[in-house]
């Protein structure tokens, strides 16, 4: 079992930065890859960014692209989510989730309990 943990969810004003972190506790043959939705209520969750772990390949939403980077930790279990430029569009509960890398995307397996950034205008 993969316990993912989110961090760093805050309230801001249009413009400012926010800096989240993931750590999964573990990898196992099925987990190579750390990827951040985000969700809305009301609305589906969508895809915001994903990290294959092994080699540092990088993946975006055309919605973030920019304005959001997606980094490895010092730890390969661990990412963080740099978004800057942030708009009130961006509001919503973030999850982090543990998976496996394939066709290009992160498939998640595991699933973090989310935190919550709002973006006032």
């Amino acid at each position: 079992q993969v316990h993912v943990t989110e961090s760093g969810g805050d309230s801001v004003q249009a413009g400012g930065s926010l800096r989240l972190s993931c750590v999964a506790s573990t990898f196992t043959y099925s987990v190579n890859c750390l990827g951040w939705f985000r969700q809305v209520p009301g609305k589906e969750r969508e895809r915001v960014a994903d990290l294959l772990t092994t080699d540092g390949t990088a993946v975006y939403a055309d919605s973030v692209k920019g304005r959001f980077t997606i980094s490895q930790g010092d730890a390969e279990n661990t990412v963080t989510l740099q978004m800057n430029s942030l708009k009130p569009d961006d509001t919503a509960l973030y999850y982090c989730a543990a998976g496996f890398f394939l066709d290009g995307k992160c498939v998640p397996g595991y699933w973090g309990q989310g935190t919550q950034v709002t973006v006032s205008s």
